[in-house]
């Protein structure tokens, strides 16, 4: 890692845990004031913001309009506040990264670090951050490890080894190239390569944190059960995808100790993760979470959302002012013993773009993930998935467990979707040895059938 940008983490982390023993009022008191100046700073940089909030500038967070991925691309060379970086720049740097011209964790042009989505969901978002606004990326994610109880000794080094994406423009590439020094030796390791090439590597390289999808945390904690597989993790996070209950108590069961739910994006960068009592706390001194009900209103605690504004109180390249993203979560307004005062992440439910609709007895039914959570978490040892087809729903199970079968799977997921008043669909149910991922590596629960372009 750069000497200046390393110098900057560390010294976030340290300021930032004094805040650990903020409460409310000086929470608040924080969030106010750096709203003020992170609108100050777009209104002085960012036509687009200018123009978006025209008339608006005085006015409350919540009176603003939300912004959408769609949004900031189409109008990007207006949004971002630097004149030296363009999306023309970005995108030319995005494919020489993915084609092997270079290291992820270097800087574009000695600057910028930049990022991409993989545009799984709609048009792929790129986003760029100065050093300072790297800094803090880097340093959110570093909380969650100091949250867990991890802490950070020179004299023992953090060996962390990331099972994600290996695509260089991914996030989860950038921080790890960027983090890699002699007090964080990184590994970072595909998750579509064969499983006996990353067994090997992580029994080499003995990582004190394993980091990873919960799609790829699951098959390795079988491969520790069974044997193959011996490391002894200080902490396991999981982070990017759903984690079910059973997939945590697999985690448990394998390396004896219960996996941390960090929840972050790559627009945002960390936005929650758990305490030592696995109670996960939203990191309220960086980021504002709105959720909302689909017309944009508020929704109260103990109340999911159907989608998440976002406000990024710590960017200035390109600023995110109640940015529109697809989760949907549950604030819970009770406290935690740890004695932090940031407000709890009670739930994330999924995704919007994980409901299905599906034909149905008076028209069209939307089915949320969770029924499929219901029946397929208690009978597949290390995944499943439901995709969406033009025919109907293929549902994967990996690993299914001794006393399930297939066609048991099939007549309960035809039962609990005719109970929905889903009508005349086909269910096939198929055991494989892996599940089908995204571009990125992930490997959704509910893959929903995209339209033609």
């Amino acid at each position: 890692m750069n000497v200046r940008l390393l110098s900057q983490v560390l010294s976030l982390r340290a300021a930032w845990r004094r805040r650990d023993g903020w409460d409310p009022a000086r929470i608040s008191a924080h969030q106010e004031q750096a709203l003020h100046r992170l609108r100050a700073a777009t209104y002085a940089g960012s036509e687009f913001y200018r123009h978006r909030h025209a008339g608006l500038h005085g006015a409350p967070l919540q009176e603003l309009p939300s912004v959408t991925k769609a949004d900031l691309m189409e109008h990007f060379d207006e949004a971002i506040t630097t004149p030296d970086l363009s999306l023309a720049d970005l995108e030319d740097h995005v494919r020489a990264l993915t084609a092997g011209g270079g290291d992820p964790g270097r800087p574009f042009r000695g600057r910028w670090w930049v990022a991409a989505t993989a545009g799984t969901t709609g048009r792929r978002g790129i986003f760029a951050w100065n050093r300072s606004e790297w800094a803090a990326v880097l340093a959110s994610y570093a909380r969650a490890n100091d949250w867990a109880g991890i802490a950070l000794n020179p004299r023992r080094p953090l060996k962390t080894a990331l099972v994600s994406s290996r695509v260089p423009t991914h996030q989860s590439a950038v921080v790890g190239a960027s983090v890699r020094s002699r007090l964080v030796p990184t590994l970072r390791l595909d998750v579509t390569a064969p499983m006996e090439e990353t067994v090997a590597a992580l029994n080499r390289f003995q990582p004190r944190v394993l980091v990873g999808y919960a799609s790829a945390l699951g098959p390795l904690a079988a491969e520790q059960r069974e044997g193959r597989l011996h490391i002894a993790p200080q902490g396991i996070m999981s982070a990017s995808e759903v984690l079910t209950a059973q997939a945590a108590a697999e985690m448990q069961a394998a390396w004896g100790t219960a996996p941390f739910d960090v929840y972050a994006a790559t627009e945002t960068a960390g936005i929650a993760s758990p305490c030592t009592y696995r109670n996960r706390h939203v990191y309220e001194d960086l980021v504002i979470v709105e959720p909302v009900d689909q017309a944009g209103n508020p929704v109260p605690p103990g109340t999911a959302g159907a989608k998440l504004l976002v406000t990024v109180l710590f960017s200035r390249t390109l600023p995110l002012i109640r940015y529109e993203m697809s989760d949907t979560i549950r604030l819970d307004g009770r406290g935690c013993p740890c004695g932090r005062s940031f407000q709890l992440l009670e739930d994330i439910e999924g995704r919007l773009e994980d409901v299905l609709r599906l034909p149905g007895r008076k028209g069209a039914v939307s089915i949320h993930p969770n029924v499929f959570h219901l029946l397929l978490d208690d009978v597949a040892a290390s995944g499943w998935q439901v995709v969406q087809e033009a025919s109907g729903l293929r549902v994967l199970v990996t690993g299914l467990l001794p006393g399930a079968s297939l066609e048991g799977v099939r007549t309960a997921v035809a039962a609990a979707l005719e109970a929905a008043g889903v009508a005349g669909l086909s269910v096939v149910v198929q055991a494989v040895n892996r599940l089908e991922r995204t571009p990125l590596g992930k490997a959704p629960f509910v893959k929903a059938l995209r339209a033609s372009p």
